[in-house]
């Protein structure tokens, strides 16, 4: 089967591609293919995360396990898109190159049969041109978090440490 997804730029203004894939691809193979529909080098780290229907982030899969001794983390080579995305579970984010934080939303549009002839991955519609900086990211604070910085350092007798350490 193909999956035609669309992968949204976290941004104001609408950035967007369509791309056409076998659902039995690797999300590697999907990760390359966002890459190369966006313009992107596709140098950098990334990790594609599960979400639910309000795109609250969930497990990550990664392009490469970072930890020193490794870990549970899944790997996109071994991880199928189908195994991930479907019908029932049409949305997932993904972020390319840490650093500077490009963050889109990738949603499950269709699910068609293989045309003969056809090569895939495709790109059936591209749509905006990618800024050259990623979007700056808005955190909202919980206001009854406040911390009074002033008074964070006032005293440093209540912070048990010996100002002669060395």
């Amino acid at each position: 089967m193909i999956y035609k997804i669309r992968i949204i730029l976290d941004a104001e203004e609408d950035i967007f591609r369509d791309i056409e894939i076998e659902d039995n691809n690797t999300l590697e193979e999907f990760h390359n293919a966002i890459t190369q529909a966006f313009g992107f080098e596709g140098g950098e780290m990334a990790s594609f995360y599960t979400c639910d229907e309000e795109w609250n982030q969930d497990e990550e899969i990664a392009l490469f396990d970072m930890s020193e001794n490794g870990s549970d983390v899944r790997l996109m080579n071994e991880t199928a898109l189908d195994d991930v995305m479907t019908e029932k579970n049409p949305k997932m984010i993904y972020v390319y190159d840490f650093f500077s934080m490009w963050t889109f939303f990738v949603e499950l549009a269709d699910i068609v049969d293989k045309e003969d002839g056809r090569i895939y991955p495709n790109v059936l519609f591209s749509f905006g041109e990618l800024p050259d900086s990623p979007p700056e990211k808005k955190f909202e604070s919980d206001p009854d978090a406040s911390v009074d910085f002033d008074n964070l350092l006032d005293s440093y007798d209540d912070m048990d440490f010996d100002e002669n350490w060395n």
